[in-house]
């Protein structure tokens, strides 16, 4: 398993880093739309629709939706979605800590709502990164910050977990682990605060927003296994081998960003 998920990898991290590289912003988020739509396709089976045609017009809209982003282009109120998108967040946390007693949420419609806001602010998220001065930077930034706190996670709850995060909703994950993974991020924070020359209250600033990215991505995780728990199954689909679906490489990040790329309008860049 572990040697399948690491070819899969192999394969997903250089398409990823030349799409964010090489490709400008109109054919970036057009990249963004395909993985979006693929993600929306899987959240027909968290959110229970079993009917093709059910599930046709689900994604359907979710098309449609991105197609007015893109139509709105540079007249998107960026900052009031992604706040609204931290708001949604803060119900997640919610019901995952209250889980499987919290109520509200486990509604099929309300399953439905909810992928809107899973989906929508992360492409505006995206999409805002790529308009800054410094984007492929940060967008790397933040793609390391979920990926280390992943990786670290992974790995030191591996080695020295113990103590359950979350054992009503993700048993394997560990405290132990989820401060491996912040420690990562610890270490991302500095890397990319060297990399921009900052000074030390502006390097502080980055590390605590890179925990506070990396503790939101975990949150982001937690909250679409609670849903496939309530589902009862293993991964929203069978697309990445050793992976399971896009959701399921997609779910921290579509928590991440929006904090990330709110933190970041208080950063002072050289």
């Amino acid at each position: 398993m572990l040697k399948t998920r690491f070819i899969t990898a192999i394969v997903l991290a250089p398409l990823a880093l030349i799409v964010l590289f090489l490709f400008p912003l109109d054919q970036f988020l057009l990249v963004v739309d395909a993985v979006l739509l693929l993600g929306a396709w899987e959240w027909t089976r968290l959110a229970g629709l079993e009917r093709a045609g059910f599930k046709a017009a689900y994604i359907a809209s979710v098309g449609a939706a991105l197609a007015g982003l893109h139509v709105l282009g540079d007249q998107l109120p960026v900052m009031p979605i992604l706040i609204a998108g931290l708001l949604f967040w803060m119900f997640a946390l919610f019901w995952v800590v209250r889980y499987p007693r919290a109520s509200g949420w486990s509604a099929r419609s309300v399953r439905l709502l909810m992928g809107y806001a899973v989906l929508l602010p992360v492409w505006v998220a995206l999409g805002a990164l790529k308009g800054l001065p410094l984007d492929n930077e940060l967008i790397l930034m933040l793609l390391l910050i979920v990926w280390g706190a992943d990786i670290g996670a992974y790995f030191s709850g591996k080695s020295l977990g113990r103590n359950k995060l979350a054992p009503a909703v993700s048993p394997g994950k560990t405290r132990e682990g989820l401060y491996g993974g912040l420690l990562v991020c610890v270490l991302v924070g500095i890397g990319f605060s060297i990399w921009f020359e900052l000074e030390f209250n502006s390097l502080v600033y980055l590390v605590l927003l890179c925990v506070m990215t990396g503790m939101i991505s975990v949150l982001g995780d937690l909250f679409e296994s609670m849903l496939k728990r309530n589902q009862g199954i293993k991964d929203s689909s069978q697309l990445l081998p050793g992976h399971g679906g896009v959701l399921d490489r997609l779910d921290s990040l579509t928590a991440a960003a929006p904090l990330f790329v709110v933190g970041v309008q208080f950063l002072t860049l050289a």
